[in-house]
């Protein structure tokens, strides 16, 4: 007993131990009394927006893991990594309750009628990567405390209705690839925000790139000189419309010499982003899927085994420009896999370029979102979600209602008028 009472104190400190080196587990955020602090938060959120075709309803605050919950994904240790709810008619407010969802990667809000102020508790989230909140109801001004986002890379917050200055905090933040706040109602200097993509046209009172001016109060002096210095000797004098010619001249060709000069930088920037966009390397940061805001970057080696090397049976259809294969990812999704076939011949490649650029951009209800894409010397893919119903001809086909025809004709004209505005703006 005595030998039992000596070892016991020493197993209980190796315990302690271990407890304080090992990982927490999921149930780490898990309160006193079980309540996983996670579900309390989605379940803020859920309280907040207005769900009027029921897209959250497996959201239960009985449910101990969120994980199973629609619209949300978890990271390999059970946390909440990406809250994704696009396109989903959602309207009301978001909750500050996001704020505890501290593990987040990822949050995709686009394309509902989402009102209110963004939460300054977004600020918390000191993993976040990719903040999508474009084309929504906002209000408010942007929160100081997205500056504490040091991991953020892309931040969509354009066509809403936010009002105030440009935070300078977003000027700190130095690994951002794309910042798009457009089409909103800000105001003031615009700090130096070092993304290799930002936009904040259609914000009418921004008044140009900080500098030390005050931009409200810069105004012009009137011209004065000394009265002595307005004589003109008469060897020196020349005549009234000489002078304005060479003014004249001299204007033009400084206008005309900027001009060129912007002209070649927006193309010299178009060109590299462009490159940039489609010469990512697979195997940086991110092998073997490389992230470029919710597109994936697939591998040749990966697509072509979820098609069983492109095998006729798994041929789903045939465009102008492709073959569309069924595909089955190590994840256990289904695919369509759309293979462009003869890339090299005139018009092919700008035809992948603008499918990527323009699908990727588009966001609506009857548009089939864009997976992800790949990219090889001799192989151009795309990947889209698997749709089990068949095409709209499919559909179309053999009996079929008029009023059913005539409501898909309809929606087929409303995102195609919809894709060719996003293709005028990409």
């Amino acid at each position: 007993m005595e030998t039992w009472a000596r070892w016991r104190w020493w197993v209980v400190a190796a315990a302690g131990v271990l407890c304080a080196v090992l990982p927490p587990p999921a149930a780490a955020t898990l309160s006193p009394t079980g309540i996983n602090y996670e579900v309390v938060a989605l379940m803020a959120i859920k309280t907040e927006l207005q769900d009027h075709y029921n897209v959250l309803d497996n959201w239960d605050i009985n449910s101990v893991d969120p994980c199973s919950w629609r619209m949300v994904t978890c990271s390999s240790d059970g946390y909440v990594s990406a809250l994704g709810l696009p396109s989903q008619r959602l309207s009301g407010k978001l909750s500050p309750g996001i704020g505890n969802l501290t593990r987040l990667q990822s949050v995709l809000l686009q394309n509902n009628a989402i009102s209110g102020t963004i939460p300054s508790t977004i600020g918390r989230l000191g993993m976040l990567q990719t903040l999508d909140m474009s084309d929504n109801h906002l209000t408010g001004s942007i929160p100081t405390s997205l500056g504490d986002l040091k991991n953020l890379n892309y931040l969509k917050l354009n066509n809403n209705s936010l009002s105030g200055v440009l935070p300078e905090s977003l000027a700190t933040i130095n690994g951002l690839a794309l910042v798009d706040l457009s089409f909103n109602n800000l105001s003031g200097p615009v700090p130096k925000i070092s993304a290799r993509t930002f936009s904040i046209a259609g914000n009418s009172m921004i008044c140009g790139v900080k500098s030390g001016d005050n931009c409200s109060s810069v105004s012009l002096d009137p011209l004065s000189y000394p009265p002595d210095d307005l004589k003109i000797q008469p060897q020196q004098a020349m005549s009234r419309s000489h002078r304005i010619a060479i003014i004249c001249g001299a204007t033009v060709g400084s206008v005309a010499f900027v001009a060129i000069v912007v002209s070649m930088l927006l193309w010299w920037r178009h060109r590299r982003n462009q490159q940039i966009f489609f010469d990512v390397n697979a195997t940086d940061q991110y092998d073997p899927e490389v992230c470029l805001g919710h597109l994936k970057k697939y591998t040749f080696k990966e697509l072509r085994a979820s098609t069983k090397n492109f095998n006729s049976k798994n041929i789903l259809g045939e465009g102008g420009y492709g073959i569309v294969y069924k595909g089955f990812l190590r994840d256990g999704s289904i695919v369509a896999v759309k293979r462009l076939k003869d890339y090299n011949a005139v018009g092919g490649e700008v035809q992948f370029q603008t499918e990527v650029e323009v699908i990727s951009l588009a966001v609506h209800r009857n548009l089939l979102r864009l997976i992800g894409f790949c990219t090889t010397e001799c192989e151009r893919l795309l990947v889209y979600p698997y749709m089990p119903n068949g095409s709209v001809a499919s559909q179309l086909r053999g009996a079929y209602k008029w009023q059913a025809s005539s409501r898909l004709v309809e929606e087929k004209d409303d995102s195609t008028g919809y894709s060719e505005r996003a293709a005028l703006f990409a």
